[in-house]
């Protein structure tokens, strides 16, 4: 959600926005489709001018696949997820998947920040907002061959 969040207004700061559509999704076992997002991740982006609607409620893949299906580009933010991706989502076979920061020319996750405190929130959008940056650049290409 945070991904998500930050990407959209990159995008709409590039005036990209009306080129890609993005959404965000969970994978692990604890996703559940509908649960609303955690007041962490709300203040966190209240904290970058961020506000998401207090109806945002979060998106189980296993239950919405058709997502993972119409994708063209899957960013997730460990190797575990891009493995359980490529291992329980047949639909995602030949799909570009990478994780944020391979994306973005690096290495290495970014881990959940589910279930930690505030401060490791901060600095998982931190690491969020440093990889998107470094990635806008090819997702300002993918943009303008659309």
């Amino acid at each position: 959600m945070i991904a998500e969040a930050l990407l959209a207004r990159m995008l709409a700061e590039h005036g990209l926005d009306d080129r890609i559509a993005i959404s965000s999704g969970g994978v692990a076992a604890y996703a559940r489709d509908g649960a609303l997002a955690s007041m962490d991740a709300r203040l966190v982006l209240r904290d970058e001018g961020i506000h998401i609607s207090p109806e945002t409620v979060s998106t189980d893949l296993k239950r919405n696949r058709h997502i993972v299906a119409a994708a063209d580009l899957i960013l997730a933010m460990t190797a575990a997820q891009l493995a359980m991706l490529e291992r329980e989502f047949p639909e995602s076979h030949g799909t570009p998947m990478f994780t944020l920061r391979e994306f973005a020319g690096s290495s290495g996750d970014i881990e959940d920040p589910a279930t930690k405190d505030e401060t490791f929130f901060a600095a998982c959008l931190a690491e969020i907002k440093h990889a998107l940056s470094a990635a806008m650049p090819r997702i300002a290409d993918l943009a303008q061959r659309r």
